[in-house]
């Protein structure tokens, strides 16, 4: 009962961040002089849907009590993490400037937050990896 309520609302406060980071704590770049938007703005857009992914996920952990069925979801939060990861770093990027907003606030927040969605969740699949083969013996 414990992990699962530590776990769970864990992966809610981290998802919280993680999507709305990017639009309320860390500010990311300002539109354009013409108006168009940088590729940043995306990678804070997309950051809004896995982010409640995360959120979503740490409710599932909440809400189920089974051993394996926390587990699968463990395992998707931390795959999620990595998602969270690489919009920033790969799929999508930021700014080419360094000295940009995006580079030096949002997305170092964005990392931090994703590491430790990952930390955590790869810490608890474990955890429960362990829990589900002594349950078995």
């Amino acid at each position: 009962m414990k992990n699962r309520i530590i776990s769970g609302m864990a992966a809610i406060i981290l998802g919280l961040c993680i999507s709305l980071g990017p639009q309320i704590l860390f500010k990311l770049c300002p539109p354009k002089a013409d108006g168009t938007w940088m590729r940043c703005h995306w990678t804070g857009q997309a950051e809004i849907g896995a982010g409640f992914l995360v959120v979503v996920l740490g409710g599932a952990v909440l809400a189920c009590a089974s051993t394996r069925v926390r587990l699968g979801l463990s395992i998707a939060l931390c795959l999620s993490g990595i998602l969270t990861l690489l919009f920033p770093s790969t799929l999508i990027g930021g700014c080419m400037m360094e000295t940009m907003p995006c580079r030096k606030v949002a997305f170092p927040g964005i990392y931090l937050c994703s590491v430790l969605t990952i930390g955590g969740a790869a810490i608890n699949s474990l955890y429960l990896f362990r829990q589900g083969k002594q349950e078995r013996v």
